[in-house]
């Protein structure tokens, strides 16, 4: 983690301040008749914290897949630039490079958190530099400080089922971003806690992302969410029919150096 006082939203024209770091153009995805993407085009800089909303099937998981290549489109363009690593069409790669991509450039944080319940907290924060061939030691030790970090000092050798489902996704949380992954998805990852958590762990994200100059693209059915973050895209019908700054508001605490 990189500046501790930077904060987690913008204000004023993101365009003229940073680079995109995900362009989509002309996406493109149908299930037999019926398109969860009618030729979608986005672009997301750094720095950013996007709220993907819309209705039960509108397409806002369809296209946070498309984005963070674990599903492929039926055709158009994702262009992946993030800071330090090499700008890359993500369309037209195969299962093992789109897999690679994920490991090393992307987070992920999803609404039932996907741990697994056999690892303790430290084990599951650290998986992804273990799956890099990071030396255990150093990667646990990296995992560490990112679960202190995130306020969960204390609790690395608890497995998850010993754990409240809010620091459940801060370990989560600290999963996706022990590699240093310029861009963070979350799928729903509010969406199972009850409101003082869910404010909680939001912070946390935001804080762990945004806080330190990093990408978060949020899918999330919750108003109160997608207004904490710096802008909102709603979808109907697989098209973007609405693509808005929102206010700036009180900036999310954020994450302090954690072992970098």
């Amino acid at each position: 983690m990189d500046d501790p006082d930077a904060t987690a939203r913008w204000d004023g024209d993101m365009s003229a301040l940073t680079p995109p770091v995900l362009t989509a153009s002309g996406l493109v995805k149908r299930y037999g008749e019926v398109a969860a993407l009618d030729d979608v085009s986005l672009t997301i800089r750094a720095g950013e914290s996007v709220a993907v909303m819309g209705a039960s099937g509108s397409g806002k998981t369809t296209l946070l897949h498309c984005l963070a290549a674990i599903l492929p489109p039926d055709s158009g363009s994702v262009v992946l630039s993030a800071s330090g690593v090499e700008p890359r069409e993500l369309v037209g790669l195969d299962e093992g490079e789109r897999a690679r991509v994920r490991r090393t450039a992307l987070g992920f944080v999803f609404q039932e958190h996907l741990l697994l319940p056999e690892l303790t907290a430290v084990e599951n924060a650290a998986l992804p530099l273990l799956l890099q061939g990071m030396r255990r030691q150093d990667a646990e030790r990296h995992a560490a400080a990112w679960l202190a970090a995130l306020g969960l000092a204390g609790l690395e050798q608890r497995r998850i089922g010993q754990l409240s489902g809010g620091q459940a996704q801060r370990v989560a949380i600290a999963r996706a971003q022990v590699t240093g992954a310029p861009v963070v998805f979350a799928d729903e990852p509010t969406g199972a806690l009850d409101s003082a958590t869910s404010s909680e762990v939001l912070r946390a994200l935001l804080g762990a992302t945004t806080g330190q100059g990093r990408t978060l693209v949020m899918v999330t059915h919750d108003a109160d969410v997608a207004r904490r973050c710096s802008r909102i895209v709603r979808l109907r019908d697989g098209r973007i029919v609405d693509d808005a700054a929102t206010a700036p508001g009180t900036p999310a605490d954020s994450v302090s150096e954690a072992g970098r």
